[in-house]
């Protein structure tokens, strides 16, 4: 494993209670970091947090990244526990399930805008002005390749991470001159509990895409994330860089 180095700085990762969202926590802490782990999932935050094993440099709160009032008050406690925050890791996220785009109900739509894009955007909005007081952010939104090609029966949720990579665009522009950076990473897909929700016809077909022939490992998706939210990441924001196996060679 090469170094990254994050030593001293302070990382919120949103979904840190699996998948991604775990494995970027696992390679922060090796490179030094202390982390926040944010998700709606109460008990598995405590079995993440006891699997790290690293006292005193990790924390959880329990947020509705939906909610502004909930996503708002784990800034501040974050905040007040480790007296800054470098770096926001935008993993939670859902895929809410599969199907043509007139079958999928009205609610299901919204459900996934709301937790997959609104939720970035509210953390996002939460995070960035404590960023911009201390002349220094990373931020790294995971959104998708399904945000730049669109699966079929998926429109919810490619709609979203495609949201999501404007929303990183935009942002990356606002805070160019700030010390603040913010990029996005398109994964394929990576066998995390997300599949859970996701019929085999639609993973088979996910995995037909991939030219090198397998899933991604939440491990590879960690590097990139990590060096994206060290100080050696310098000159990219607004960025959106490939985890895709070879699927978005343009």
């Amino acid at each position: 494993m090469n170094s990254i180095d994050l030593k001293g700085r302070v990382a919120v990762i949103t979904g840190g209670a699996q998948g991604i969202g775990y494995a970027v926590a696992e390679r922060m802490l090796a490179s030094g970091a202390s982390v926040c782990l944010w998700d709606v999932n109460h008990e598995g935050l405590i079995t993440a947090a006891e699997s790290l094993s690293k006292p005193g440099r990790v924390a959880t709160e329990t947020v509705e990244i939906t909610d502004e009032a909930s996503v708002d008050a784990a800034t501040q406690s974050t905040l007040a526990r480790f007296g800054r925050l470098d770096i926001l890791v935008n993993s939670a996220g859902i895929t809410g399930g599969n199907a043509t785009t007139w079958e999928l109900s009205p609610a299901v739509w919204r459900h996934v805008i709301e937790v997959n894009l609104v939720g970035s955007y509210l953390t996002c909005r939460s995070v960035v002005p404590h960023m911009i007081k201390a002349g220094y952010g990373r931020i790294i939104n995971i959104a998708s390749i399904a945000g730049k090609e669109g699966n079929p029966n998926a429109s919810h949720y490619s709609a979203s991470k495609a949201g999501l990579i404007g929303l990183t665009k935009s942002l990356g522009k606002e805070l160019a001159m700030t010390g603040v950076l913010v990029n996005a990473v398109t994964p394929a897909a990576a066998k995390t509990p997300m599949f859970d929700s996701m019929k085999p016809e639609q993973i088979a077909f996910m995995l037909s895409k991939i030219p090198m022939g397998r899933f991604l490992e939440v491990d590879e998706a960690a590097s990139m994330i990590g060096w994206l939210a060290s100080e050696d990441c310098a000159f990219s924001t607004g960025a959106v860089f490939d985890l895709s196996g070879g699927r978005a060679s343009y």
